[in-house]
């Protein structure tokens, strides 16, 4: 008897496998098109990299030169908590994906009861003294996919890994660039202090001179007031400094994962000029941004839920099969007579659900339509934030060659009005005047290169990075 069991529930998987893969309802999914201009509309003013520099490596701050930076850096993908939060909605994606892989697989159940019941006799039962049931069941039951149900379902949340596992590099990316843009905003702060710093050193010994004058009677005490008021006022702007830098400071430890209170930075050197970032073209953007990539696996995981929201209209199909051993005597129940066997297809059609079935495709099919549009309005962007970042950099470089001939003259200029002053062609009003365009313009010159640096810094991250999405979300 067994032996003809065992002939039918292979004929019966035969079947099962035969329809497995016989039909997946549902669009077929086709990378939506998006336009992609041949270069970057900067492009032009963008410097070229040393050779060799081929590509962003993983490690793209390391181009900055900057061994400080680097050891920040590292800590982000260990210790900063919105990396960490992506890295568990990863896991979590992996167990989906895993998730709807094992409705492939039949379910298989075990348990067992003792019953004693006593029947009715209204209901035309006899009660007697009762009767005992002990039951020890086994039942396999196994969807059949039919309609492609369970492979569109693995299919979406397979897409949905691999767009987890992109925001996972958009967040961390998105930290490291942040930290480094910090770092350099701070390393702009110290070398406007520094000339700060150098400055006060200076408008003492100015102070000193003048009240040496002063005391001579060569110079009005009016000159003496101004030479101490320009002093004074540059003290308090050095002291203004160090408000800005304390935030960016407590930024920098909370991206670390470190609390502000346990952290600081000595001061830091600003580096003299941008490095050279290697060149891109604009196609390889789309390949190279992990939101980017992020979106396009999601429009495919939006796809694949049109032929599970489709699939809800054909009818299921399952193969059941119970197993096991039931006895009315305890003594019995464990033996070879006790034993019981059934197994069979169910075919299940919902006729009417009141327009839940529509309702869910059209869900399913307006999802998929925003996912396009947003994927194509990231690619906008993606391309604008490359523009913007080359456009700064070529417009910054030249301002700096401009400024850096601005400071030369206001050095110049303060030369020669010391040398009236101290002939006693002019008053100390207009040394301030000279001395106050100087610093003024050496700390512009400083600014612009912060801002250079940190526009540097947004371009890398603008192209993605050193990320590469080659293998993304595989399983092992």
């Amino acid at each position: 008897m067994f032996t003809a069991i065992t002939r039918r529930k292979s004929l019966l998987l035969g079947a099962a496998s035969f329809l497995l893969g016989a039909c997946s309802v549902g669009p077929d999914y086709i990378k939506p098109t998006v336009e992609t201009p041949a270069a970057y509309k900067e492009g032009d003013g963008w410097k070229t990299a040393q050779p060799g520099d081929t590509r962003l490596t993983a490690k793209w701050w390391e181009l900055f030169g900057d061994s400080d930076l680097n050891r920040l850096e590292e800590q982000v993908a260990i210790s900063n908590q919105n990396v960490a939060l992506a890295a568990a909605r990863y896991r979590q994606a992996r167990a989906i994906v895993e998730g709807a892989k094992s409705a492939y697989y039949p379910s298989l159940t075990a348990g067992a009861s003792a019953t004693r019941s006593s029947g009715s006799t209204n209901a035309g039962r006899s009660q007697g003294g009762g009767q005992s049931d002990f039951l020890l069941p086994v039942n396999l039951s196994w969807e059949i996919d039919v309609w492609g149900r369970i492979a569109r379902s693995v299919e979406a949340s397979k897409a949905g890994l691999q767009a987890s596992n992109a925001d996972l590099a958009a967040a961390q990316l998105s930290a490291q660039a942040e930290l480094a843009s910090d770092y350099m905003q701070l390393s702009a702060l110290d070398a406007q202090k520094r000339c700060l710093d150098e400055t006060i050193v200076y408008y003492r010994k100015a102070v000193e001179l003048t009240r040496n004058r002063y005391a001579a009677g060569v110079a009005a005490k009016v000159d003496l007031l101004q030479a101490d008021t320009q002093l004074k006022s540059t003290q308090a702007q050095m002291i203004d400094l160090g408000a800005l830098r304390a935030q960016l400071e407590h930024a920098i430890a909370v991206l670390i994962g470190k609390p502000a209170a346990v952290f600081s930075l000595p001061p830091l050197p600003l580096t003299a000029l941008p490095p050279s970032i290697p060149p891109a073209l604009p196609s390889e953007l789309l390949e190279r941004r992990p939101d980017v990539a992020s979106a396009e696996r999601s429009m495919a995981s939006a796809n694949a839920q049109i032929g599970v929201a489709r699939a809800a209209f054909y009818p299921t199909v399952k193969l059941g099969t119970s197993v096991g051993l039931e006895a009315s005597d305890i003594a019995k129940w464990l033996s070879w007579p006790s034993r019981f066997w059934s197994v069979g297809p169910t075919v299940s059609q919902t006729l009417f659900d009141g327009g839940l079935r529509h309702s869910q495709s059209d869900q399913a099919l307006a999802q998929y339509d925003a996912s396009v549009a947003s994927y194509r309005q990231i690619v906008l962007d993606a391309f604008r934030d490359v523009e913007d970042n080359l456009a700064v950099l070529r417009i910054l470089a030249e301002e700096a060659r401009v400024q850096d001939e601005a400071v030369d003259a206001a050095r110049q200029t303060v030369e020669i009005t010391l040398n009236q002053y101290r002939s006693g062609v002019i008053g100390y009003l207009n040394v301030v005047s000279a001395q106050t365009a100087e610093l003024a313009n050496k700390r512009t010159a400083i600014g612009i290169l912060g801002r250079r640096m940190t526009a540097a810094v947004l371009l890398m991250k603008a192209l993605g990075g050193g990320w590469d999405q080659a293998g993304m979300g595989k399983l092992p």
